[in-house]
This record gives C-alpha cells, sequence and structure tokens, in this order.
C-alpha cells in the first residue's frame, strides 16, 4: 500500500483498521441505497422528490411556512445556485412561492404554498411508514439510541471547524 499523507505533513496516515473498513464501507452503502430507496418511494407515492420534501419539511416547521432562502439553503447545506434552480422548479408547480422581504429589498422569502401543504401533508405519512418499516422496525430500542448517539457524535464532529477552511 502507498503512503499517502498530507501535503507537508511527515506522519504515517492513520489507515482504518479492519472493523472500521467493515463499518465505514457498510455506512456508505447503507447511505446510498437508503437515499435511493426513499427518493424512489416518495416520487413514485406522492411526485415529490427527495429534495422537495426536505424543502418543504423545513418550511413546515415555522408557523408561517417562511424562511429566509439563504436560511434554507443553510439549513439544508445546499450551495445557493442549487437553491435557486431547485425552488425555482417547485415554484412552477405551485409547492412553494417567493415573497420579497419589505424589511430589505435585496432578501426574499421563501413560502409554502397551500399546494404545497397539500403536497407534504399528504406524503408525509406514506414517507414515516417507509422510514420505518426500512429503519426503525430493523433496530431494537437499544439500537435505536445508538443510532441516535453515533449520528448526535459525528454531527457534533461535523460541525467543528473545518481544518479546509484554515
Amino acid at each position: 500500500m502507498n503512503d499517502i499523507t498530507t501535503p507537508g505533513s511527515s506522519t504515517q496516515p492513520r489507515w482504518l483498521n479492519e472493523s472500521e473498513q467493515r463499518a465505514w464501507r457498510a455506512f456508505l452503502r447503507m447511505q446510498t441505497q437508503l437515499t435511493a430507496r426513499l427518493g424512489r418511494d416518495l416520487q413514485a407515492e406522492s411526485d415529490l422528490s427527495l429534495a422537495d420534501y426536505e424543502v418543504l419539511v423545513h418550511l413546515t416547521d415555522l408557523d408561517g411556512g417562511r424562511r429566509r432562502i439563504l436560511e434554507l439553503a443553510r439549513e439544508l447545506n445546499w450551495e445557493k445556485s442549487r437553491m435557486s434552480h431547485h425552488l425555482a422548479r417547485m415554484a412552477k408547480r405551485g409547492l412553494i412561492a417567493r415573497e420579497e422581504c419589505p424589511a430589505d429589498g435585496r432578501g426574499a422569502f421563501i413560502v409554502i404554498t397551500p399546494e404545497g401543504q397539500a403536497a407534504i401533508e399528504a406524503a408525509a405519512p406514506r414517507h414515516v411508514d417507509t422510514v420505518r418499516r426500512l429503519v426503525f422496525d430493523a433496530l431494537s430500542a437499544d439500537q435505536v439510541a445508538a443510532l441516535a448517539t453515533v449520528s448526535e457524535r459525528i454531527l457534533a464532529q461535523l460541525d467543528g471547524p473545518d481544518p479546509c477552511d484554515s
């Protein structure tokens, strides 16, 4: 195996051991397959993409069903261009609308429409049933707790400083 090190670094890389590599590869496969399956099932059952669903969920989390565009992009961890293009497609379908912000001429809000509200209300029960069937029905209560703990620890690590930003 070649020694791959960070430029300017003379230390050996910390390769994954067999157990870590097995866990990592299983996680990647699970994430890819689960995301694809959830997306296919959601599209077939509701005519919403997983991205549409994510946007609508974030809009329904607040009273008034509205968020600033950049705030929504941050929450979804999407690039500004992806957010703009996706919101334009959703607006054409009548799921969301753009409202100018009276206090800030440059800013705008994305607002869920009655059609978007109806779409998420129709999709949510089936989507939750799919999540339950594919994930939670396969786990014990202890495994669900462990999944939450592991996910929260990794998210805390991701929320920390990014070494690429230095």
